[in-house]
């Protein structure tokens, strides 16, 4: 088997492993690699399983042992040739007598992109990349973002009837979707870094917003954020009693209550007070203390008014809504979106990259909210 002739076929195989990290690497990438012997066979496999552990290269070089000398690996992003958290990959591709690397997108990190690569071309290796950079550049678009702008990448979530209500005039809203769309929904909590709602979701539902997959042993939990510019969050609410399972955050104004700041504070809450001109927090100031606070990954759950001020503020990237097979038709209903007046079609946001799937009964669309990827 030719290996440059199949350098796709390889990748392929290295980004599916990647994905089986999802949820456990942040802030760190998503990562797979695939050692293959001059016979264009397989010898080992791995991927960034968790933060802190070994890298995907380190991994799948264990896994072939001293089949890997004289193979090519195939991993999804450059090899670091920085000390973080474990040493170098190059270090460990070079002991390994690895005689070409092939990847898929270069580290976007600005202070050490381009490094890896450098180094092994220095060392006598040779080294091919951005094979299947779209793909690989697709699956780390948190990563990406937060390392080239600071900020973390933003998710609107929502679930609605058909005509697009996510509550009817009383405020009623369970159950819109079944349990399939649901269960996806806690999945994608357990693969991002936070999640965030408004005070009005708080106090109308009482949620939880903690990730539960029955039958699934090893997944993490989000940051819990709440945008509160007045501090009303109940103290007997499952947010507030539950800040032990996994960070309840609350974002305030300036002008909030100092005593209830101290009293959320002895509940083990943390309180951050951000601008919030007009009663409303601004968004991309608390974007901007996530992304210090090494948020990669939001999803915003709404209601109505919260994912309105993302899509607003330009911040948002991606959506996955959820139509259940209902027609509400209640003009006092709640929207999915409740923005301020567009008179015009064109004022319309433009979605990009669409993508529909059957969850049941349930349809998800899914779209992003900017063109290119980062």
């Amino acid at each position: 088997m030719a290996l440059r002739q199949s350098d796709n076929f390889f990748m392929k195989k290295a980004l599916r492993l990647a994905l089986m990290g999802a949820g456990m690497t942040s802030p760190n990438p998503l990562v797979g690699a695939v050692v293959v012997n001059g016979d264009g066979v397989i010898v080992g496999k791995g991927y960034h399983q968790q933060v802190g552990g070994p890298h995907a290269e380190v991994n799948a070089l264990r896994n072939a042992g001293g089949a890997a000398r004289g193979a090519v690996l195939y991993v999804t992003l450059e090899p670091c040739n920085h000390y973080g958290r474990t040493p170098p990959c190059t270090r460990a591709i070079l002991d390994a007598g690895i005689s070409r690397v092939v990847f898929g997108m270069a580290d976007p990190n600005r202070e050490v992109a381009g490094g890896g690569a450098q180094a092994l071309k220095q060392a006598g290796l040779e080294v091919s990349g951005g094979v299947l950079e779209k793909e690989c550049r697709a699956v780390n678009q948190p990563f990406i973002k937060r390392a080239t702008v600071g900020l973390p990448y933003v998710t609107l979530k929502s679930a609605a009837t058909l005509d697009g209500f996510i509550a009817t005039s009383t405020g009623e809203s369970k159950w819109i979707t079944g349990e399939a769309a649901r269960g996806f929904a806690h999945l994608m909590r357990s693969r991002v870094d936070a999640i965030i709602v408004g005070i009005g979701t708080v106090m109308a539902d009482d949620p939880l917003l903690t990730a539960r997959l029955p039958g699934r042993k090893k997944y993490r939990q989000p940051v819990r954020i709440v945008l509160d510019s007045g501090l009303k969050i109940p103290q007997g609410s499952q947010l507030v009693c539950s800040s032990s399972v996994s960070p309840v955050w609350v974002v305030c104004g300036a002008k909030a209550p100092r005593e209830r700041e101290e009293a959320l504070g002895r509940a083990g809450v943390r309180v951050l007070r951000l601008g919030a001109p007009n009663g409303r927090i601004d968004v991309g100031g608390l974007l901007e203390v996530l992304g210090k606070n090494r948020v990669s990954s939001l999803l915003v759950e709404g209601g109505g008014h919260v994912l309105a001020s993302f899509m607003e503020s330009g911040h948002a990237d991606e959506f996955y809504f959820f139509y259940a097979p209902k027609i509400l038709g209640d003009p006092g209903g709640v929207s999915m979106v409740s923005g301020g007046p567009r008179p015009h079609m064109p004022d319309c946001a433009k979605a990009y990259g669409l993508s529909v799937r059957k969850l049941a009964d349930d349809l998800l669309i899914r779209g992003r909210l900017r063109e290119e990827l980062y």
